[in-house]
């Protein structure tokens, strides 16, 4: 049966031509490549530094010690001398003496101390001299609270003896602000009527109320 295809189109005949051809531009692609390379002693040349050489001493530990002084020196101990006592000394002998006789103890008293009463609700109440105003005068905003706008009651248990003193006084409700001291101190200062039970003075605990408030 006769080939019907073409000898023309058949491409291994270009084969060998090829591969020469190929070789010969990479040859040659090759050789220009090493012509035009930049050249090697243009570039420029690392300069390399010499090293600083460190020198490692040995240092020598020192340690410094605290100046503490020289502890005294014990006191020697002198010997006695029983050359000048005279040899009709006698010392008393240590057993031989009399007991001292202690004064006789006080006899003893019990003294008892009563703490009286003090009533909450007497027939008659302290007053203050003055009245409750006289307080009033004596209590002073402090700046704190006059800054901050602190108003309020700050209540007082005051404790009146039947002389119209305040022996003590505690503060029940305060508002804060140094405020609290303020009442206290100014009722400590005031002076009562002292309160009264079936006419006769009496201690009396009693609660007091000191305002304050900003004008």
């Amino acid at each position: 049966m006769p080939s019907i295809k073409n000898p023309k189109a058949d491409l291994r005949r270009f084969y060998n031509r090829t591969i020469k051809i190929n070789l010969i531009i990479s040859i040659a692609l090759l050789i220009a490549a090493f012509k035009f390379s930049p050249n090697s002693s243009t570039s420029d040349d690392l300069k390399i530094t010499p090293q600083d050489i460190i020198k490692i001493e040995d240092i020598v530990s020192t340690v410094q010690k605290p100046n503490i002084p020289e502890p005294p020196k014990a006191p020697k101990l002198i010997e006695a001398s029983t050359a000048d006592l005279p040899d009709d000394l006698i010392l008393p002998d240590i057993d031989d003496h009399t007991p001292v006789k202690l004064p006789d103890t006080p006899p003893s008293h019990n003294i008892i101390i009563e703490e009286e009463e003090f009533i909450p609700y007497p027939e008659e109440l302290p007053v203050p001299i003055g009245g409750l105003k006289s307080i009033q005068e004596k209590v002073h905003y402090t700046e704190i609270a006059r800054r901050a706008g602190v108003e309020g009651t700050v209540i007082i248990l005051a404790f009146i003896n039947k002389k119209g003193e305040v022996v003590d006084a505690k503060i029940t409700k305060g508002i804060g602000a140094g405020l609290d001291e303020e009442a206290l101190n100014a009722v400590k200062l005031t002076k009562f009527v002292p309160g009264k039970q079936r006419g006769i003075p009496v201690n009396v605990k009693m609660t007091i109320p000191v305002k304050f408030v900003l004008r």
